[in-house]
């Protein structure tokens, strides 16, 4: 399968998934949502993969949506479809057979937050800015972001942290629960590479169950089905027009 947007390889039991826009701190396109959902896939016809690194290339591990995709919208899809393939994307993610090891490092930001929280176990350097600015771009937070911080944060800190918007540590993320070790950047790579290590020693059957079993305990408490209406939302917004208001003052502040 020929991709555009990530890189995407398999060694034996290893796998590496990376996002490839450096030059735009790997802001989620729409092509980039559909071909990391097609990478899923990818992965999941390959059952000697039994676990996958996901990083960014270049400086930052995902700068969150591409706001192309909202300034200069694709007329070969409707919006609703547009606004509904990052939840796509989580799911397709979240639901990888292989066990998922995010490498965060640089920005994570918005839809790159739901993109490591779709994943099994977030590892990120102690310089990595963390934000949800949806709200004051005057959208929603959608693609199952909400239920999925809910579970790894708690509902206050979600409601904060969505709420208001302000960035935070990757220190203050892992006392959350967000993050399960928080590293020197220098040490990065070398320590994400050492838990897949010990992940690829396990045998199929026992990673694959124990994924499952937690996954499914968390379902019912947390489960992400009621995500499929966090589209309508978003459309809803992107034509609101004191959303819209919000979202002007934004950018005017942020273009300063």
């Amino acid at each position: 399968m020929d991709f555009t947007t990530i890189e995407v390889r398999a060694d034996g039991p290893r796998g590496w998934l990376e996002l490839n826009r450096p030059d735009k701190r790997n802001a989620l396109s729409l092509t980039m949502l559909a071909e990391l959902a097609a990478a899923a896939e990818w992965f999941n016809a390959r059952t000697e993969v039994k676990a996958v690194t996901v990083a960014g290339r270049g400086s930052s591990f995902c700068a969150g949506a591409d706001l192309a995709t909202f300034t200069n919208p694709d007329p070969s899809i409707s919006p609703r479809d547009a606004a509904d393939l990052g939840r796509t994307m989580a799911e397709s993610i979240e639901a990888m057979n292989a066990i998922t090891v995010a490498r965060i490092s640089g920005h994570c930001v918005g839809g790159g937050l739901v993109l490591a929280a779709a994943c099994d176990l977030r590892v990120a350097a102690h310089d990595t800015y963390f934000s949800i600015p949806e709200l004051a771009l005057g959208i929603p937070l959608a693609w199952g972001g909400i239920p999925r911080l809910v579970r790894e944060i708690g509902p206050a800190l979600t409601k904060e942290l969505v709420l208001t918007c302000r960035p935070f540590t990757a220190d203050e993320a892992r006392s959350a629960g967000f993050l399960n070790r928080v590293v020197d950047p220098a040490d990065l790579e070398v320590v994400v590479d050492s838990i897949v290590e010990q992940l690829v020693d396990k045998s199929p059957l026992t990673l694959h169950a124990t994924k499952r079993h937690v996954d499914a305990i968390t379902a019912a408490a947390f489960g992400t089905a009621q995500a499929w209406s966090d589209a309508d939302s978003l459309v809803s917004a992107l034509h609101d027009t004191d959303s819209r208001e919000v979202a002007l003052a934004y950018l005017e502040r942020f273009a300063r």
